[in-house]
């Protein structure tokens, strides 16, 4: 694999963003349990082997996630060769001293080769600078390869929220101290 570049994201970008595979599949889930009594609300979340790999779409439309880039603090670009292979998009200021990946993408065929992890990275340092003690990450709960790679660099699970996103679905976050 040549070498990774990661610099900020320009306009002319946006194109190659957009065409990145941003779906995943998984062969695991992380499935939810809500426990509702009178005086206790218990939630739990349990790792599921699927009977198969399924193949999961990305819940934001990448074309339509086009003015949301504009307004993100942070969005980096992962290069090799002069050819985009992934990105990340920060936003600031949900929560004091803290930033939030609502995007991180990797084309499917350029995976588990340390540009997810780089671009994560490069975020991290660039939150350092800025005075950013907390980085979340957020993701489905069937997103299990993003779950383990939270936990491959040190993320800890931290919450979710329930209908997060356009389809729904649940929203676990990991965040990490910087």
């Amino acid at each position: 694999m040549a070498k990774i570049d990661i610099r900020p994201a320009i306009s002319t970008d946006i194109p190659k963003m957009i065409s990145l595979d941003h779906n995943y599949a998984t062969g695991h889930v992380w499935q939810m349990t809500l426990d509702l009594t009178d005086i206790q609300t218990q939630v739990s979340f349990r790792e599921v082997r699927l009977p198969r790999e399924v193949h999961v779409n990305y819940p934001r439309i990448p074309r339509r996630m086009v003015d949301d880039w504009t307004r993100r603090d942070l969005l980096l670009l992962a290069e090799e060769g002069g050819i985009v292979r992934g990105y990340i998009s920060v936003r600031l200021g949900l929560a004091p001293a803290s930033a939030w990946v609502e995007d991180l993408a990797v084309d499917r065929i350029y995976r588990r080769n340390g540009i997810a992890s780089a671009l994560v990275l490069t975020a991290q340092d660039w939150c350092g600078k800025k005075g950013i003690h907390r980085l979340t990450l957020e993701m489905q709960p069937k997103n299990y390869p993003a779950i383990q790679f939270a936990y491959k660099l040190g993320f800890e699970f931290s919450g979710y929220n329930d209908q997060y996103y356009r389809d729904q679905e649940i929203a676990i976050f990991f965040s990490s101290y910087i």
